[in-house]
């Protein structure tokens, strides 16, 4: 837990994101709209995309050696990130006296490696409400699922080179349900990189928490509750295997090299098939 509060001078010291870690380069996820406005936060061991005008993420990055994780006691110290006005960040308020949970977008345990107080401070960085968003607080199969997502992939990778680039965010839609001051996502994705066979794979997963009613329903669901002041009506979580293509092209980010190294088949990709996941063996990979 952080003994003193921080500073713009105390953060300064973040390296952020790396880009080489699986040795080609695999950039940071941006806005492929040059209006859209983000702000680059580093971190340890990951970096956030952020948009103000949403003030949430709109893509974050990290990066998971495998070999040296370690595994830290959680704080739940959550707090702003002084290198933003508190007025353009998610805080506390959004989260009080709902069933809407802080949800970490880089997980707590991904960037907690390193050597002396690297991993410690790796833990603390994940508390920052720049790497959180509105989530539903129920546990279910689909959230575990989803959960479960890195570790799945962390063994699978362990053959190989037992190292990941993760990159999460929510989908920001215009039509996202406001409340409490923000747009409350109903989707997220992520996709995850690694080296397979010496070159570079990758695999994309999207999360999808809207109301579980047909489309009109859930609008009026949705619209009912914005004009009473009340939390999205969110549905169990639901958890797709997706081509990477589709990511990009729902969430308007430049993936990069990444659509190009996913390993669902050409067929599946030619399709744009989303695969609803039962088990993390439905994985394909």
């Amino acid at each position: 837990m952080a003994t003193l509060p921080e500073t713009r001078a105390s953060m300064a010291n973040r390296a952020g994101y790396d880009q080489g870690f699986l040795g080609p380069t695999v950039p940071l996820p941006v806005p492929t709209d040059p209006v859209i406005e983000t702000v680059v936060l580093p971190y340890t061991h990951f970096s956030v995309v952020f948009r103000p005008d949403r003030r949430l993420a709109t893509a974050t990055a990290v990066t998971i050696d495998g070999v040296k994780l370690i595994d830290a006691d959680r704080d739940d110290d959550w707090r702003f990130d002084p290198r933003l006005p508190d007025s353009q960040q998610a805080g506390n308020p959004v989260y009080k006296n709902n069933p809407l949970d802080r949800g970490h977008l880089v997980r707590r345990l991904d960037p907690v490696w390193g050597v002396g107080d690297e991993a410690e401070t790796a833990n603390e960085d994940t508390f920052h409400f720049t790497n959180a968003a509105p989530q539903m607080d129920i546990f279910n199969q689909g959230k575990e699922l989803w959960l479960g997502l890195e570790n799945f992939l962390l063994d699978h990778a362990e053959q190989f080179d037992r190292k990941l680039s993760v990159f999460t965010g929510p989908v920001l839609e215009d039509s996202d349900p406001p409340y409490r001051g923000i747009k409350v996502p109903l989707r997220f994705w992520k996709v995850a990189a690694f080296m397979q066979d010496g070159e570079l794979a990758a695999s994309a997963y999207v999360l999808d928490q809207s109301p579980d009613l047909s489309r009109d329903a859930a609008a009026r669901a949705l619209a009912d509750a914005a004009r009473a002041g009340d939390p999205p009506p969110l549905g169990a979580f639901r958890t797709f295997q997706v081509p990477v293509a589709d990511v990009a092209e729902v969430t308007g980010l430049d993936l990069g090299p990444l659509p190009d190294a996913d390993r669902l088949p050409r067929a599946v990709r030619a399709e744009k098939r989303w695969t609803q996941l039962e088990t993390l063996q439905d994985v394909v990979v």
